[in-house]
């Protein structure tokens, strides 16, 4: 089996896949002041409910935008695994072509979506992904990775309306059920979805002019897609586990080296 781990600002993703399928996931918060002892305890806990054991991991890749958690992920894959993980970076034989002013830059997460993207649709795709940042990634029909957007996350816009304006609540993110909102919960609400749809559409359409020579497939992935995928009209399908399809992807690919 392959553990796949997807290391983001707010969440770790794990995901098992046997003979490439991806079996079950599960996720853990991102604290970068556990150590290397409690990731390892954590992790084993969460396998044995799922009646896996160490022994049944045979290998381990991991993507990670958090570098200083990055340490004490991969040492505790050694002392509990017995394995030397696999950790992805910007030189690693991806399949898509970075072009990119300075590679090393792009974010490995959007690296990975893009592999996952383009090996699974083979066409152009704007691939936006919901976290606790929201960024959009474009690749071309040629497999080029051209670059994206990176916009503040809906989570953050809302702790921030919260901690920033004193008479506003913090509320669910949930769609309410008009975009007037009649109360203040609901007006949020509506900002927070509508809102932020309404932007990620017409970031599509102007991304879409700039260049028009590509017949782009909308794709949207990440913990906040599932909502704001029924409220966008230019999404055009949701995939949630595209970061782990990706990591599964890279390690067949690298696998030897």
């Amino acid at each position: 089996m392959l553990l796949a781990c997807d290391v983001g600002n707010t969440n770790i993703v794990f995901g098992i896949f046997k003979n490439d399928q991806l079996t079950f996931q599960f996720r853990i918060s991102t604290r970068i002041s556990r150590s290397s002892d409690e990731y390892g305890v954590i992790i084993l806990a969460l396998l044995k409910e799922f009646n896996v054991s160490r022994e049944d991991i045979t290998d381990v890749i991991i993507a990670s935008v958090v570098p200083p958690l990055s340490f004490h992920l991969e040492n505790s894959f050694r002392k509990y695994f017995k394995i030397e993980p696999i950790s992805v970076n910007s030189d690693f034989n991806l399949g898509i072509i970075n072009k990119y002013d300075n590679p090393k830059q792009v974010g490995l997460d959007r690296l990975v979506n893009s592999v996952a993207g383009f090996t699974k649709y083979k066409q152009a795709l704007i691939i936006i992904d919901l976290g606790t940042a929201t960024t959009f990634d474009v690749i071309s029909s040629k497999g080029e990775y051209l670059g994206g957007v990176i916009i503040p996350g809906i989570v953050i816009s809302k702790e921030a309306l919260a901690d920033n304006a004193s008479k506003l609540p913090k509320v669910e993110i949930q769609i309410p059920d008009n975009v007037v909102g009649r109360n203040t919960d609901n007006s949020i609400q509506s900002g927070l979805t509508y809102g932020y749809a309404s932007m990620i559409d017409g970031l599509i359409d102007k991304i879409s002019k700039e260049y028009k020579d590509e017949n782009f497939k909308i794709i949207a992935t990440g913990g906040l897609s599932t909502v704001i995928s029924n409220v966008s009209e230019n999404i055009d399908e949701l995939d949630k586990d595209l970061t782990l399809l990706g990591l599964n992807i890279i390690y067949k690919k690298n696998r030897n080296i």
